[in-house]
């Protein structure tokens, strides 16, 4: 019986680690709960990337623990942009729910083992430029909503667009070191304000380019 105890836990470990991810959220809905919410995006993006590696390195990848890690990511994701959307309110709030609702497709969409996967920007990527702006809005002095309202409306679209979005940094990690190293910018964006702008620049524009020249090219080979 321990024995058997032992295997499943050890079958599930990267399944434990995606629902931990998720379960400190329940911060977010505490009276000052949107002071968590810059922790919680980090934490939330560094579970997302330990499952992963724990299911590769432990050859225990499963169907059933690729839908659960798309079902907990849509989850966190959903409720952390909602919290940031509720905290600014107005058009933000507005804005939020429309790029919730893209999340929501983009993994609805993954469940199916039929589905052509790999196109569009993955949901962390939200996550994690949400995470700049946030950082950046006190050291550079801007209104976070003159950001954050594009940022939801681009993403509500660069998630769902069908073409590969390649040059994405964390797209092209894909050593334990490499996948480490991501994680190791986000924190320290966090906590080096000096490094801030620099590892969001970075970030920002391997995604635009990743959103506009490769699908220019997509819409050329279209043609």
């Amino acid at each position: 019986m321990e024995k058997m105890q032992k295997n499943f836990l050890y079958r599930n470990l990267a399944n434990v680690t995606s629902i931990l991810g998720v379960l400190p959220l329940v911060l977010l809905f505490f009276d000052d709960g949107y002071r968590y919410v810059i922790p919680l995006i980090i934490f939330n993006n560094v579970m997302d990337d330990l499952d992963g590696v724990l299911a590769g390195k432990l050859n225990i990848r499963s169907r059933f623990g690729a839908d659960l890690d798309n079902v907990c990511d849509a989850v966190a994701h959903v409720a952390l942009a909602l919290a940031v959307g509720a905290h600014f309110g107005g058009m933000i709030l507005i804005a939020s729910a429309i790029a919730a609702g893209s999340v929501i497709i983009r993994a609805t969409s993954r469940l199916n083992p039929e589905a052509v996967s790999g196109g569009g920007s993955p949901t962390n990527e939200l996550m994690r430029h949400l995470l700049f702006i946030l950082l950046l809005e006190q050291p550079l002095g801007f209104e976070p909503g003159s950001l954050l309202i594009p940022l939801f409306l681009l993403h509500t679209i660069s998630m769902l667009v069908p073409y590969k979005m390649s040059a994405l940094i964390r797209g092209w990690s894909k050593s334990v070191i490499a996948i480490g190293a991501v994680n190791a910018a986000l924190i320290a964006a966090w906590l080096i304000p000096s490094v801030t702008l620099f590892i969001a620049g970075a970030f920002v524009v391997t995604y635009m380019y990743s959103f506009i020249v490769e699908g220019a090219r997509w819409l050329r080979r279209s043609e």
